[in-house]
């Protein structure tokens, strides 16, 4: 029997109205097991609407409140980090140790939720005239959206909604249509902390939901990672509207490899950096710049790495990488490969033709690695999302500088070096939003922010850190004058203040 996942609102589980619903696939077999409901314009408004309501309530609640509930769905998930993952593993497909470092990744913006009370606090100016004072303070939006992607569908919402509910605000998530059921585990696992009911909703669905939150009035702000086409479009239509965005779009990551460097742990990394989790996600390393003459020996370590890792189902403890999340992206990512000599690229390894017996209609595909790939190739242009590695040839620092500069993707991007000199030109010079030194996925840790530059980000807020405090309050500035117990009447005065 085929699984159903519906929408979570008002801290329930609520059948989806429409009669439409998506097919979510087990990537390892290929085999449809569950239908997503996708919700109508009226469900997404109904979900809205009792955010507004216990808004109403949960805005004005106690920091206290908001933690120790928070508190308690941290250790609630925690415990269940197991059966997150496993949920991720079959819709998703990435192997179970993936699944389980995404949970972990997504705990640390919980605990930064948890003791958000540090980033609340305001500031008190006295006396800056005769018994006047100047305080700011930071106060909730109101109703905020998530909309998420497919790669992380526990670790991405997990970088929004602690922050927002911790600040005050209530939160509707719509997440990816292709891997539904983590988030409405984590819905469940909310109630059980005492969330309040319609603090943390979910709507499953496809653009007619999506553009939805993005036109209602109600909505006051959207959160985005995905692609940066639609990742533009998020930030177009959401800010037409007169909400605050952060869209969070695409990348091409490049790791710069100069002479000096350890070429045994750079093609570590560059392996781990390109392949995990398929390299299906947006801090993937996809571009490998090789300086100077080390070009052959690089990727011939590379290869010899990249041979031996084991391709199978998410789910079997051996498996180091599992299968693409449908056969439609598997096809797509293929295409950049079978493509590539005909662009001038030296195709080392060549992954399309790979499958796994027994699960011969999963959305398998294999390793593939190009080499001396020009930066008119497509492989190189376009962000694959796939485990495709190019390399590209530089005889200079500059001149590998000025190529990853001139990528309209500036999302992370690393170098590795012995040289403390030449890392810290790159870290300044470099055009992107998070660098990496002989570290290949610099991805921020909680209590920093994660973004990127250019093409890479469409808003003025990163996400989670401080810049997530920000982007889910909004400041007001309070100028206060108390008349003394001794002072005689009052008498109007129409000249500006004075503070002196």
């Amino acid at each position: 029997m085929t699984k159903i996942v519906n929408h979570w609102i008002g801290g329930k589980t609520v059948e989806g109205a429409s009669g439409t619903f998506g097919p979510v696939t087990d990537p390892a077999t290929g085999a449809v097991t569950t239908k997503v409901a996708f919700a109508t314009v009226d469900e997404v408004d109904a979900a809205v609407r009792t955010a507004k309501e216990a808004f109403a309530t949960w805005g004005q609640s106690s920091l206290a409140q908001r933690t120790s509930i928070l508190f308690k769905f941290r250790a609630l998930l925690d415990a269940n980090r197991d059966a997150i993952a496993e949920l991720i593993t079959a819709e998703h497909g990435k192997v179970h140790s993936d699944a389980l470092g995404e949970v972990a990744r997504g705990l640390e913006i919980v605990d930064l939720a948890c003791g958000i009370n540090v980033q609340l606090k305001g500031e008190l100016s006295t006396q800056v005239a005769s018994r006047v004072d100047v305080s700011s303070i930071r106060q909730p939006l109101g109703v905020v959206a998530g909309i998420t992607p497919f790669n992380f569908p526990a670790m991405v919402p997990m970088w929004m909604f602690p922050i927002a509910i911790a600040t005050g605000n209530t939160f509707v998530l719509k997440p990816s249509e292709k891997d539904p059921s983590a988030s409405i585990k984590i819905a469940e696992l909310l109630a059980e902390a005492g969330l309040p009911d319609g603090v943390f909703s979910v709507v499953h669905g496809d653009k007619v939901a999506v553009d939805a939150l993005l036109e209602h009035p109600d909505v006051k702000a959207v959160s985005f990672v995905g692609s940066t086409p639609i990742a533009r479009y998020i930030h177009t239509t959401a800010s037409a509207n007169g909400k605050r965005v952060q869209a969070l779009g695409g990348a091409k990551n490049h790791m710069l490899v100069l002479p000096d460097a350890d070429l045994d742990a750079a093609a570590d990394a560059a392996v781990s950096a390109a392949y995990g989790s398929a390299g299906e996600r947006c801090m993937a390393i996809s571009a490998v710049v090789a300086v100077g003459a080390i070009g052959d020996e690089l990727v011939s370590k590379i290869r010899e790495r990249a041979e031996k890792i084991k391709i199978g189902p998410g789910n079997d403890p051996t498996s180091e990488m599992g299968p693409l999340i449908t056969a439609v992206h598997r096809d797509k990512v293929a295409s950049y490969v079978t493509g590539a000599a005909a662009e001038g690229c030296e195709v080392v390894l060549d992954g399309t033709g790979f499958t796994v017996d027994g699960f011969e209609e999963g959305h398998w595909i294999g390793i593939s690695l190009l080499d001396k790939v020009p930066t008119s190739a497509k492989a190189y242009q376009d962000e694959i999302f796939g485990p495709v590695l190019t390399v590209l040839r530089v005889d200079t620092y500059d001149e590998g500088i000025a190529l990853i500069n001139a990528s309209p993707f500036g999302n992370g991007t690393a170098i590795f070096t012995r040289d403390g000199g030449a890392a810290r030109r790159f870290q300044l010079e470099v055009e992107a939003g998070m660098v990496g030194v002989n570290v290949p996925i610099p991805v921020p840790v909680g209590y920093h922010s994660f973004g990127g530059w250019k093409d890479s980000l469409f808003g003025d807020h990163h996400i989670y850190g401080n810049d997530g405090t920000h982007f889910y309050t909004r400041g007001k500035v309070v100028t206060t004058r108390w008349p003394d117990p001794a002072d005689g009447p009052s008498a109007v005065d129409l000249g500006f203040p004075r503070n002196h």
